[in-house]
């Protein structure tokens, strides 16, 4: 649930449950309290009675009641003394509460005449009820109270006098107390109910991110957080889980790096002390007088030389690996016809091939104006790069490398196969990455950055194609890649 959402329906049940559960508190205790009044004779009972404890309305009357009984039984001529009954209003507590006297069928004294008249024509007749006289009457329409006492005047004539008590203008102390409580218990729970909504829904899952945090904090990026929870919640957590994601890579990714950097030193340490130790080694034979002979003196010459340009082949190849890496070197690409082009590189390394007796076939299956487009520098480099993986590689005595080019529509598969060594079938899928080397033992013959056809596969995936090996231990290697032809749109007319 969204955070807005959440506050809305906070704001709403802040409202509305405490309105509903005072509602039905009220009526509970109004209820309560209309049970607890069955002792009273109540002429009509509904809502208002729940606005006073019939008890304390009764008290308000009793002791006027009272009074005036013992009076009618020992001198009920008394009650025609208006001096009498004056005296009796006065003494009255309770200024909601006033006496009637009828005579016949009129008012005889009223202690408050407005209300009294309001009230006479409801008032029971002479003798109506009965044995029960010290009993109340209640008025729903007029919020009254009333007991009654019958007696005759002097002069023969027929006497009530009445004890009236307003009810509603009086107020239950104990409805007050037990709403009081109830509203407070109510208040309560509803924080209650809001305080755990709100924890499980939001305190919770934050302090689960927080807990996260801290793992990455510490670099373990394995702790995951799943959830189905819409909103802002599930939002943070499936934020939290790609950051995390990313995190993981981006470490597992700067430590593969960090332990291909530390190899690639070790391996030129190991590239560069081969052949400084040869030169170190022939210039102090020369210094020494050993190469006594011209002979001798050419070839340490020429041992030197070599080892100085594999030195700088070495470096070279480096510093080229770096800005192909750091797309720092520019391609200049053109139009290339295929036949033309391949025909020119095998012909250039066949020389080369010649002079280390190593066979090389070349055969072009595709069309004569079959067209790509390429940088001409950097495909040749990949084409050396092979062809000297190749040769580094060759352990058979009679060598053979094969170059084929093959037609596949709408690109073309060059092919470099040789009969050397071969790669381990759980090898020929990493042979592309950098700094990786099949050869653990790294001898000086056939000893390398590890670098050279991971800048291959950099310079095809430039051109838009994609490369791959295939080959057997012990028999030898093809190196296949791809390249789109250049095909030229033709106007419609």
């Amino acid at each position: 649930m969204k955070f807005r959402t959440r506050l809305r329906v906070t704001f709403i049940i802040i409202i509305v449950l405490p309105l509903i559960l005072t509602a039905l508190a009220f009526c509970g205790i109004g209820l309560y309290l209309m049970n607890a009044q069955k002792g009273f004779p109540i002429v009509r009972l509904d809502y208002t009675t729940m606005t006073e404890n019939m008890r304390q309305v009764a008290d308000a009357t009793d002791s006027v009641f009272f009074e005036l009984k013992e009076q009618i039984e020992s001198d009920p001529a008394r009650l025609a003394d208006m001096e009498y009954l004056d005296m009796v209003s006065a003494r009255i507590p309770q200024k909601t509460t006033y006496i009637i006297v009828r005579k016949e069928d009129s008012i005889y004294y009223a202690g408050n005449p407005e209300a009294a008249a309001a009230i006479f024509q409801s008032l029971p007749g002479f003798g109506e009820r009965g044995t029960i006289e010290s009993a109340g009457i209640y008025y729903d329409e007029m919020d009254k109270f009333v007991k009654q006492l019958d007696f005759i005047f002097p002069d023969g004539g027929r006497g009530s006098a009445f004890v009236v008590t307003k009810v509603n203008s009086l107020i239950s102390k104990k409805l007050l107390v037990d709403m009081f409580i109830a509203i407070f218990l109510i208040l309560i729970f509803t924080s209650v109910v809001l305080t755990r909504w709100i924890r499980r829904g939001v305190f919770n899952p934050i302090g689960e991110l927080n807990v996260a945090m801290r793992k990455i904090k510490e670099g373990n990026f394995d702790y995951c957080l799943q959830t189905d929870a819409k909103g802002e919640i599930g939002d943070l957590y499936r934020n939290y889980e790609d950051m995390r994601l990313r995190l993981k890579e981006t470490t597992e990714e700067n430590r593969a790096s960090e332990k291909q950097n530390r190899e690639l030193v070790s391996n030129i340490s190991h590239d560069l002390k081969t052949p400084i130790t040869a030169i170190k080694g022939y210039v102090e034979g020369i210094m020494d007088g050993v190469a006594v002979t011209p002979e001798k003196m050419d070839k340490y010459i020429k041992t030197i030389y070599n080892k100085a340009n594999d030195m700088e082949r070495l470096i070279n190849e480096l510093t080229y690996y770096s800005g192909i890496d750091n797309n720092r070197i520019p391609y200049n690409f053109h139009r290339i016809n295929v036949a033309d082009y391949f025909g020119d590189c095998v012909e250039e390394v066949g020389l080369d091939l010649e002079q280390r007796s190593i066979e090389l076939n070349y055969s072009n299956l595709v069309q004569p104006d079959t067209v790509v487009i390429a940088d001409p520098e950097q495909m040749k480099k990949v084409i050396n790069n092979i062809i000297s993986n190749s040769v580094k590689y060759m352990d058979k005595p009679r060598g053979t490398i094969d170059i084929r080019i093959l037609d596949e529509t709408e690109s073309i598969r060059i092919e470099i196969e040789d009969n050397g060594k071969g790669i381990a079938q759980k090898d020929l899928p990493k042979i592309f990455e950098r700094f990786y080397r099949t050869d653990a033992s790294r001898n000086s013959a056939q000893g390398g950055s590890g670098i050279g056809l991971s800048i291959v596969r950099k310079i095809i995936e430039d051109h838009g194609g994609y490369i791959w090996a295939t080959g057997r231990e012990g028999e030898g290697t093809c190196i296949h890649f791809v390249l789109r032809k250049y095909i030229e749109l033709q106007d419609d007319k």
